[in-house]
């Protein structure tokens, strides 16, 4: 491939990113403000000698997902804030029974409809599990175009490397602003990856069962405990970005698109001398408490800055418990925040700090 950008929305680096990891299987269902995903991959399956559906509804497409992703085939869906909601039952099936897959929400505002503009508000139902049981999913919040390309690749990586659903988790900003994108070469996956748990018809050997229904005693207390486990070592991959915290006072927590209006209030306040930084996490499952709790040990205080009512500063305010608190500024859903919203909010929280 030759060494170039292309300028592309940040829907349209998800696809790019999917086709590009040997993503060979969609399902999904028409959505503002993601349907650049589906609309690229309708096209650009087909002549990789992939499988686009169009599905009935969201449930359909994530019981797809499964069904395809049980084979071994690097599947994908993607939708946005309620469609995601309908999906969750599958992605639970799905966490259940060992089975890799990938999911984009480029989240919109609610609760309910509400509207297409963009909103953080899906954190809890991202990193807590949305559905039933205990489960984890391995979560990727890119802030970038770029980042949008980079991540969905690794997400299918990441899916089969811990046989579990991965969720890459943008919004309305991301979706639909464009940014150059440089590709990577693309690799095709073949199915026998997936080594001998995958699906592939029984003739000649033994068969094998993907499930996550367990009757018998003590069955599922084990198949818990060894999940657990799993969700544990998915530790390793916990990302961050520190940008100017190690002379700050005050570090500001932000994540995805938000993070970048932040940044531009950072760079502003630093260019009157104030000490400010910004803590990205890129990992929101797996949270990168380590470093921000590093940070509190160092003696900073934060601020944690999101598009919703309060959710990941849950998060951040246990990472840094016993050493510090984080205080809270809401960009409300419904509203596009601005820079000088946030260095508002920023120079209120420096008050009275030495």
């Amino acid at each position: 491939m030759e060494d170039a950008r292309i300028f592309i929305k940040g829907n349209e680096a998800v696809a790019y990113g999917a086709m590009d990891a040997g993503c060979r299987c969609y399902f999904g269902y028409p959505i503002t403000p993601q349907n650049e995903i589906p609309e690229f991959m309708s096209k650009a399956l087909p002549q990789a000698g992939g499988a686009f559906v169009q599905a009935e509804s969201e449930v359909a497409a994530a019981n797809m997902l499964l069904g395809a992703a049980a084979t071994g085939i690097r599947s994908m869906t993607s939708s946005s804030s309620p469609g995601v909601s309908l999906m969750q039952e599958a992605i639970s099936y799905m966490a259940g029974s060992d089975i890799p897959g990938v999911l984009v929400n480029m989240t919109r505002g609610g609760p309910g409809l509400g509207d297409i503009n963009p909103s953080q508000a899906d954190y809890f139902q991202a990193v807590k599990g949305g559905g039933h049981g205990d489960y984890r999913t391995l979560v990727l919040a890119p802030s970038t175009c770029q980042e949008a390309y980079d991540l969905t690749r690794q997400a299918f990586d990441l899916a089969f490397a811990y046989r579990n659903p991965v969720l890459v988790l943008g919004d309305a900003i991301l979706g639909q602003m464009k940014e150059p994108v440089r590709r990577a070469e693309p690799r095709a996956k073949d199915p026998a990856e997936a080594g001998q748990w995958r699906l592939d018809g029984a003739k000649g050997r033994e068969q094998r069962i993907l499930k996550s229904l367990f009757l018998a005693d003590g069955a599922l207390a084990a198949h818990n405990l060894r999940l657990m486990e799993k969700y544990q070592a998915m530790r390793a991959e916990t990302r961050a970005e520190a940008w100017d915290t190690d002379d700050a006072k005050l570090v500001v927590v932000a994540f995805g698109s938000i993070a970048r209006i932040v940044k531009t209030a950072v760079r502003a306040l630093r260019a009157r001398g104030l000490k400010v930084g910004l803590f990205r996490p890129i990992t929101l499952f797996p949270f990168p408490e380590h470093d921000l709790r590093e940070l509190a040990k160092a003696g900073k205080a934060f601020l944690t800055i999101e598009h919703n009512m309060g959710q990941m500063v849950e998060d951040v305010r246990l990472a840094v418990c016993g050493l510090a608190d984080s205080d809270f500024y809401p960009a409300l859903p419904g509203n596009i925040p601005t820079p000088d919203e946030f260095e508002a909010a920023i120079l209120k929280s420096l008050e009275g700090r030495a």
